[in-house]
């Protein structure tokens, strides 16, 4: 499903908008989808506190682990055997 984006702007703001699509030869929808993906990605999600606290948490335990060359062969023998989605 897809959603409308209305945003009001000024005279001097859409016309910057419109220049710089213009110039990487898109639309100005195109440009502000592109723009507002790379807002997105660079805006972290989740407060750093709260993340901070999940890794502490999961710091305090110690279980054994497996080597990694052997759990990856685990992991491929599953995915050959089709066991693994």
């Amino acid at each position: 499903m897809a959603k409308r984006l209305q945003v009001i702007l000024q005279d001097r703001e859409y016309g910057e908008i419109q220049r710089m699509a213009r110039s990487r030869h898109m639309s100005i929808a195109e440009w502000v989808r592109q723009a507002l993906a790379s807002a997105r990605r660079q805006e972290p999600l989740g407060s750093v506190g709260k993340k901070l606290a999940v890794i502490r948490a999961a710091a305090q335990y110690d279980f054994p682990a497996g080597e990694i060359d052997s759990m990856l062969a685990d992991i491929e023998r599953g995915y050959r055997s089709g066991l693994n989605p």
